[in-house]
């Protein structure tokens, strides 16, 4: 088991890298370092976005937003009153900075560069996803004092041929693969090169498939599927297992009765799992208290985006509705952290061979991916699952994607927001605003802009709200308009 080394790590981080270097002045204490390593900030980075991405932003949020989960307690996501997350964008940008801090430290070598590249990728991707036009060129100048950076369009933050994310991906890969060089402080990989390069091309893959409407070439795209550098088996999974023990624990174990309560079972997963006969319900879910005390247990969502009112006025019983399963509540360490898993690439490439982007075979992404989900999460897949006529893959093409699209949704439960990713691209699953929303029936696209960029950025701020469209959750990004 890889150890979440977070709280040591947090306080070396964050004591000496702010630390005077008028050491002469200082008595030296010969129990305490005197140095900071890239290994240290490395290990905070990788620690800190895998449980951000999988309880925050994966549980607490996304799994609102795409239907997995619905709310009965504070409402709030699941009525699509979304807000601007500013936690989440003053993290990514702490995470950056401490990314770019890692270049001065005495250490850091061109197999560092090339995985703080694959994570910076990775970070700013969530930064434009989540909000559209962000700083991103200027967006880490502090050595220069420019704290009001410009923000610059999607289309050139995964595009451009110098500076863009799909070219920085490739060219750390480049790197990771010729290096001779060494890294201390992986807790995601072991320090394993050949896995941080499969995991940056796997990267490339997702992101040019969410760029794919405005791609003309998928020439790229080609390469990477021929390659045998993608991810190849649950083993190069991008996670991090929570542990047993405190901090490390996986934070639903402790969190309030209300959160967990919150988070009962949606109807549209409820829907998908039983008409597809799928023991994977169990997986995320328990069967209802009140059918386990009368001998039949029974699975049962409730639907996304009712008030209070209205669930106590239709008649829900609260406690003949699904919670989450034990592993997530009952177990400390009962699931692992994510950024990525391998069953998403097997789908994105059988997606693409469906769409016609490559060449290859659509069916045997398609099961390789249902297989690894399965086989991820330790449970036996039915002798014949595959054969089944709502999974087989015998349909017209828009048939066939929304089978590969669905499982994809499934396999993306609790891995950030890149199930919203793919639904604000894709329309599949197709998912109905529920009737207590504050959108006026519209599915939402993005998050607000944090306030303190409207007060300490404001020009660059109007900028990019006029040019994406109004700075409201209806904005479309470039890659997901039609």
């Amino acid at each position: 088991m890889k150890n979440i080394q977070l709280l040591i790590v947090t306080i070396i981080c964050f004591n000496f890298i702010g630390c005077t270097n008028d050491f002469d002045a200082i008595n030296d204490n010969p129990n305490a370092p005197q140095e900071v390593s890239p290994e240290f900030l490395l290990t905070n980075v990788i620690a800190t976005e895998l449980n951000e991405n999988t309880y925050n932003q994966g549980l607490r949020l996304n799994n609102y937003l795409v239907q997995f989960n619905s709310d009965i307690e504070f409402e709030r996501i699941d009525r699509y009153e979304l807000g601007g997350n500013s936690g989440y964008w003053n993290l990514i940008f702490g995470l950056l900075t401490d990314l770019e801090s890692m270049k001065s430290l005495p250490g850091y070598n061109d197999a560092y560069d090339g995985v703080a590249e694959i994570l910076r990728s990775f970070l700013f991707s969530q930064l434009t996803d989540m909000w559209g036009d962000v700083p991103y060129t200027e967006a880490l100048q502090f050595a220069s004092l420019n704290f009001t950076p410009v923000y610059d369009t999607q289309e050139s933050i995964y595009t451009n041929q110098q500076t863009g994310i799909l070219a920085r991906l490739e060219a750390a890969v480049e790197k990771l693969q010729n290096t001779s060089e060494t890294i201390k402080g992986d807790i995601m990989f072991g320090n394993d090169l050949t896995k941080w390069a499969r995991f940056g091309n796997s990267l490339q893959v997702r992101y040019l498939l969410r760029t794919s409407k405005r791609n003309t070439s998928f020439s790229k795209l080609q390469k990477l599927a021929n390659s045998n550098m993608l991810m190849e088996s649950n083993a190069d999974n991008a996670v991090l297992p929570y542990l047993a023990t405190s901090p490390n624990q996986f934070p639903l174990f402790s969190a309030s009765t209300g959160i967990f309560q919150g988070l009962k079972m949606s109807k549209t997963v409820e829907d998908v799992l039983k008409s597809w006969d799928d023991p994977r319900i169990a997986v995320f879910f328990n069967p209802t208290p009140e059918s386990v005390t009368a001998g039949n247990p029974t699975y049962k969502g409730l639907p996304n985006g009712l008030s209070t009112q209205s669930i106590s006025e239709q008649g829900f019983v609260l406690n003949d509705l699904s919670l989450m399963a034990d592993r997530f509540r009952g177990v400390p360490d009962g699931v692992d952290a994510q950024l990525m898993l391998y069953s998403e690439i097997q789908f994105a490439l059988a997606e693409a061979v469906e769409r016609g982007y490559i060449t290859g075979n659509a069916e045997v992404y398609y099961q390789n991916g249902i297989r690894a989900h399965f086989e991820y999460y330790d449970i036996a897949l039915p002798s014949d699952y595959f054969s089944r006529s709502a999974i087989a893959l015998n349909g017209s093409m828009n048939q066939n994607l929304t089978k590969i699209l669905t499982q994809k949704w499934l396999s993306l439960f609790m891995v950030g927001h890149e199930a919203w990713f793919n639904i604000r691209r894709t329309g599949i699953p197709a998912l109905t605003p529920g009737p207590d929303n504050f959108n006026e029936d519209k599915y939402p696209v993005r998050y607000l802009y944090p306030e303190s960029e409207q007060a300490a950025n404001k020009d660059n701020y109007e900028a990019a709200a006029a040019r994406i469209g109004g700075d409201n959750i209806n904005s479309k990004n470039w890659w997901e308009k039609n």
